[in-house]
């Protein structure tokens, strides 16, 4: 069986056990998407979502974030590890995947997270789910490195497969 073809049979029984894949940050905003993942770094997506209800209500809106100070930033998010540098990272979202890329704190798994779930651009994100499971199933060939199996995955899956199947692997992996 060709790589392509286990591709399209993995995201076929993916689609089945997870039919509605989605990101488990809480989000409705795009600033709100990046500001999450950005604290989600070394941080459970569920400690994220409790920190960010205390964080929009003192500032419910990317005006008001980008007033505040740092220090009074890191107070809120602490929590998440990382504090200070997080609280000086948080800032406004480009919808251009290169333009995510220059901010601080963003990389190429944080900018198509945001690509594939806030714009709906063909996106893959390769986390340690998506890695391990790759690997596993034989979608990619012992790589360990995010970007190697991005562009791995990108010669055999459907871009507009990529950021579901992503999230599908998330679930998978947890699971």
């Amino acid at each position: 069986m060709t790589k392509e073809k286990l591709a399209l049979a993995v995201i076929e029984r993916l689609k089945q056990e997870y039919p509605d894949a989605d990101c488990t940050l809480d989000y409705d905003q795009a600033w709100k998407l990046l500001v999450s993942v950005r604290l989600a770094a070394q941080c459970t997506d569920a400690r994220v979502n409790v920190v960010v209800e205390d964080l929009y209500a003192k500032y419910p809106d990317i005006d008001a974030l980008a007033n505040a100070t740092p220090e009074e930033i890191e107070e809120i998010v602490r929590p998440c590890g990382l504090g200070k540098s997080k609280a000086r990272d948080i800032s406004q979202v480009p919808d251009d995947f290169n333009a995510l890329l220059k901010l601080p704190g963003v990389g190429r798994k944080s900018a198509n997270l945001i690509m594939g779930d806030v714009f709906k651009k063909p996106a893959i994100v390769t986390d340690t789910h998506c890695i391990r499971l790759c690997n596993r199933i034989g979608l990619v060939d012992d790589v360990k490195e995010p970007q190697k199996v991005e562009m791995l995955l990108w010669q055999i899956i459907p871009p507009e497969e990529g950021s579901d199947l992503c999230h599908r692997f998330v679930l998978h992996g947890r699971a």
